[in-house]
C-alpha cells in the first residue's frame, strides 16, 4: 500500500485500512485474554474436583491395604505418590502469585479482570536474567526435574505404570525448545517470557491439572492391578513333584508338574505330618531315617462352607551315606609351581565351606567358597589335608599329594620375536631384548636383567639391562649382510614375584 505515487484519495483509503486493522487487533487481543481466563476457570474447577476424587481413591487403597495383603504394596506406593503430588501442587500454587501480581479480584464478578492482565512484567523480572534464568528460574527448573525424579523413584519399576511415567516425563521435561523460527530457547523462556500474565496463570493451572491427572491415573491403575493380582496366575508356581528326591545314575526318573499357590491368607484348620504351618505352607522338620528310600506323608484339613475337607499328601525321599572324602582339584594343572599362587578348589560333598578346614605349607584362602591359593616352597611334593565337620558334629578328613615343579625356562626374544629373527642393523640397535614363556598356564611378565651379545669374529660383550649399549653398536658397525648376532645367557626375573628363573634360550638376529 505504500509503494508508487498515490493520489490523496488513495492515501486516505490506505490510512483508514490501517486504523481498521489496528482496531481489529485490539478487539481480538481482549477476546484472547478473556478466553485464557475462561480456560483457567475450567482448569481450576477440574483441579478442585480432582483433589476430592483422588483423596477418595487414596483412602480406598489405604483401607484395602490394611485388610488385604494383596493391596499392601499398592497402598504404600500410593501414599508416597500423594506426598510427592501434594508438595509439587502447592509449589505450583505459589508460582501463581508471580502471574497475578497485584491484580485484585473484581468484587462484583468474583473473578480476576482478565482483559487487563495483558502484561507479564513480574514473571519476566523474577524468573529471568538476560538470556538465562534468575535464581528463581533455576529453582523452578529444579522443582520440575525433582518432581519427575520422585515419581519415577516410586513407580519406575512397575510395568503397569510405564504409560503414566512416560506422560509425566514428557509434560514436565525442562529440555530446551525450538520455536517456530527454529531458534532454541530455554523451557521457561519459551512458555512464559513476554507472555500476558493471564496466559501464564492459565499455563500454571494446567500444570496442576496434569499433576492431578497423573495422580488419579496411578491410583486407578494400582487399584485395578492389585485386584487382578489377587486372582492372577502369577500367584501360582509350577512345581515339579518327583516320586523321590534322589536317584541313582541310569535310574528312571518319575514324577509330575503341578500348579501350586503360596498364599499366607489361605490357612488350614489343622495339619498332620512332620512339620508345622508357616504362612500357609507346611514347613517340614524331621530326622532322616536309615540309608535307602523312605516315605513321608500327612494331611491338611480345610473348612469350606461349614464342611471339613481333608487333603492328604504322600512323597518319597532317599537317604544317602554321609560324605567321607573331599573333592580337591587344581583349577589349572595336575602339579603346582614353586613361587606361584596356584589356584585350588577344596570342598567336601554335602558340607558347607564354613565347616571345611584345609591346610598345607603355603596354602591360603582366596575369597570365594572353596577357593584357595597354594604357594609351595622347597621340596618336590606338598600334601593338602582337609577336614570337614558334619551337622551332627562328627568330622571327616582326606588328603592329596601334589608334585612341585619350577617354572620352565623362557625363550629370549628381540622385538617380541623368538628363535631366529632377521632385520637391519638399525632395528637391532633400538630393539628391546625380552623373554617369553609360550603355552604356559600363567601369564608371567619377565624383565631381562643381563645378556651376552656376540658378533662373529669379535669378543662377546656382557650387557646389564635389556637393550644394546655403545659397545654393542660399535661391534655392529663391522658386521655385513648375512652375519648372525647371537644374544645368549639371558638372565631374567618375574615382575611381582620371587621366583628363580632359569636362563632363557638364546635368540639369533641375522643382519639383512
Amino acid at each position: 500500500m505504500a509503494g508508487g505515487k498515490l493520489t490523496p484519495r488513495q492515501k486516505m483509503i490506505n490510512l483508514m485500512y490501517l486504523v481498521f486493522i489496528a482496531m481489529l487487533a485490539l478487539n481480538m487481543s481482549k477476546e484472547v485474554l478473556s478466553a485464557f481466563g475462561l480456560m483457567n476457570e475450567k482448569f481450576d474447577a477440574s483441579n478442585q474436583s480432582a483433589v476430592k476424587t483422588n483423596a477418595d481413591m487414596l483412602a480406598a487403597l489405604e483401607k484395602k491395604g490394611s485388610e488385604d495383603a494383596n493391596f499392601t504394596q499398592a497402598a504404600a506406593e500410593s501414599k508416597k505418590v500423594a506426598t510427592i503430588t501434594k508438595g509439587f501442587y502447592e509449589y505450583l500454587d505459589a508460582l501463581k502469585a508471580d502471574a497475578v501480581g497485584e491484580t485484585q479480584v473484581d468484587e462484583e464478578t468474583g473473578k480476576l479482570p482478565y482483559e487487563a492482565m495483558d502484561k507479564g512484567d513480574l514473571i519476566d523480572e523474577r524468573w529471568f536474567e538476560g538470556d538465562g534464568y534468575s535464581p528463581k528460574g533455576k529453582e523452578i527448573e529444579a522443582k520440575f526435574t525433582q518432581y519427575v525424579a520422585d515419581i519415577k523413584s516410586v513407580i519406575g519399576n512397575n510395568s503397569k505404570l510405564k504409560g503414566v511415567l512416560a506422560e509425566v516425563t514428557s509434560k514436565f521435561n525442562m529440555a530446551d525448545v525450538k520455536d517456530g523460527d527454529g531458534v532454541t530457547k530455554k523451557y521457561l523462556d519459551y512458555h512464559f517470557k513476554g507472555f500476558p500474565s493471564i496466559s501464564s496463570l492459565t499455563k500454571i493451572t494446567s500444570f496442576q491439572n496434569d499433576v492431578k491427572k497423573a495422580e488419579a491415573d496411578i491410583y486407578s491403575i494400582l487399584l485395578g492391578k492389585a485386584a487382578v493380582e489377587a486372582s492372577s496366575m502369577s500367584k501360582y508356581t509350577a512345581l515339579v513333584v518327583l516320586e523321590k528326591s534322589a536317584y541313582f545314575q541310569g535310574e528312571e526318573v518319575k514324577g509330575k508338574v503341578v500348579l501350586g499357590r503360596y498364599d499366607e491368607n489361605t490357612k488350614p484348620t489343622s495339619f498332620q505330618g512332620p512339620g508345622k504351618i508357616v504362612n500357609g505352607q507346611a514347613v517340614i522338620s524331621m530326622t532322616a531315617g536309615a540309608v535307602g528310600e523312605q516315605n513321608i506323608s500327612g494331611k491338611f484339613t480345610f473348612l469350606e462352607d461349614g464342611k471339613t475337607i481333608p487333603l492328604p499328601f504322600e512323597g518319597k525321599y532317599v537317604v544317602v551315606p554321609r560324605p567321607n572324602s573331599a573333592n580337591i582339584s587344581a583349577d589349572k594343572m595336575n602339579v603346582v609351581y614353586r613361587g606361584l599362587p596356584n589356584p585350588m578348589t577344596i570342598s567336601f560333598a554335602g558340607i558347607g565351606d564354613n565347616f571345611v578346614n584345609a591346610s598345607a605349607p603355603g596354602l591360603s584362602k582366596a575369597g570365594g567358597n572353596g577357593k584357595y591359593n597354594l604357594n609351595p616352597g622347597a621340596g618336590t611334593e606338598v600334601t593338602v589335608s582337609v577336614t570337614g565337620k558334619m551337622n551332627d558334629g562328627k568330622t571327616v578328613s582326606d588328603k592329596k599329594v601334589f608334585r612341585i615343579k619350577n617354572i620352565p625356562a623362557p625363550a629370549g626374544a628381540i622385538g617380541g620375536g623368538t628363535g631366529v629373527q632377521k632385520g637391519a642393523k638399525s632395528r637391532l640397535e633400538v630393539s628391546q631384548v625380552s623373554a617369553k614363556l609360550n603355552d604356559f598356564l600363567y601369564d608371567l611378565n619377565f624383565q631381562v636383567t643381563q645378556f651376552t651379545f656376540k658378533v662373529p669374529g669379535q669378543p662377546a660383550i656382557v650387557v646389564n639391562g635389556d637393550r644394546v649399549d655403545g659397545r654393542c653398536k660399535a661391534a655392529l658397525a663391522r658386521v655385513t649382510r648375512g652375519d648372525q648376532v647371537t644374544i645368549s645367557d639371558i638372565k631374567t626375573k618375574v615382575v611381582g614375584a620371587s621366583i628363580i628363573v632359569p636362563t632363557a634360550a638364546p635368540v639369533i638376529y641375522e643382519i639383512q
